[in-house]
């Protein structure tokens, strides 16, 4: 009788866990049918400090705007966002919105929630599809201008210099991410007719300061003072990349050109040092637009396909020193 009542007991107890594991630990989540709207995340994971930025917007925006939060981390990894969706979907949520860490492979999960009747928001990355109306809009920044601005910069900081051979390394983001490829686009359909640019090679960083100082390291080896460029996709490999141009005797920021993009606080700091030229921003504040969508989703409005914030270059063009703190 007794261990008949203790396990009643310990299956009440995981299921209050399990609930409150659905929503986010506790944070901001919301039983279904208490008339608060419900928007599931899947987060892509939490590798750099724009990444954590925008994971700390959304969870502030939803508080602000009263919406229930269910928050998964899939840690960089496809298969935990898949698995995620799917549970959003039997908890039954209003609305579910992700991240996607790659382009293809989401057709099956997404035609689920499509037969469950729920709305699908990108944020922040695409995904490539066979079929139609499998999401209804993609909130995020404009990658490929990214890669246009950052080429521009280039392009004047060449002529400024009088350089008549610019050649360039890349540190790429994740292959097959959206990110990487819209960025990289950009930048060399912006350099493609311009005689004195060469890009010696591109390698993945995978987004990562770890990565980021490997790439660095092996392109070193590889290239040595031939470098004169480096254009990296994210702010976190541009971090891991300066101290290993620096071991290796050469001066960023001034023996080499170096170029990145998101616009963290740290970044911007190194850019005031003077060991980054350029950085291209990437907000993460995307929350407040993520909750106004998904209001408008549950009450069955019509959104924008495409949702852009506006974005800004700071480089040594300017006074860097009048840069606002960047809060992420």
């Amino acid at each position: 009788m007794v261990k008949r009542s203790l396990r009643k007991i310990l299956g009440a107890v995981l299921a209050a866990v399990f609930v409150l594991a659905l929503s986010g630990c506790g944070k901001g989540g919301e039983e279904p049918g208490d008339g608060r709207l419900v928007l599931g995340f899947s987060q892509i994971g939490s590798e750099s400090a724009w990444r954590i930025g925008n994971t700390k917007d959304i969870e502030e925006q939803a508080e602000a705007f009263g919406i229930g939060l269910m928050l998964e981390n899939a840690n960089q990894k496809q298969e935990n966002q898949i698995a995620a969706i799917r549970r959003f979907i039997a908890y039954k949520v209003d609305v579910i919105a992700f991240s996607p860490v790659v382009e293809e492979g989401w057709d099956n999960v997404l035609l689920e929630a499509k037969e469950a009747g729920i709305p699908i928001i990108l944020v922040d990355r695409d995904i490539n599809t066979e079929h139609q109306g499998l999401t209804t809009c993609l909130i995020g920044a404009d990658f490929y201008k990214e890669g246009v601005m950052a080429a521009e910069y280039l392009i004047r900081k060449a002529d400024s210099m009088g350089l008549t051979q610019v050649n360039i390394v890349e540190i790429a983001g994740t292959a097959n991410s959206t990110p990487m490829r819209q960025r990289q686009a950009g930048f060399m359909d912006t350099i493609k007719d311009d005689s004195r640019m060469r890009v010696l090679e591109s390698i993945d960083g995978d987004f990562l300061k770890s990565r980021g100082a490997e790439c660095m390291r092996y392109l070193l080896e590889k290239y040595g003072d031939s470098i004169q460029v480096v254009f990296s996709h994210n702010d976190e490999m541009t971090i891991g990349a300066i101290p290993e141009i620096e071991k290796a005797g050469f001066k960023p920021g001034n023996d080499m050109i170096i170029i990145s993009i998101d616009g963290g606080q740290e970044a911007i700091n190194v850019l005031k040092e003077g060991k980054i030229n350029c950085v291209v921003e990437c907000t993460p504040k995307l929350g407040k637009a993520l909750m106004e969508t998904a209001i408008k989703l549950k009450n069955g409005e019509a959104v924008e396909k495409l949702i852009h914030p506006a974005e800004q270059v700071f480089s040594d063009e300017t006074d860097v020193s009048k840069i606002e703190p960047r809060g992420y």
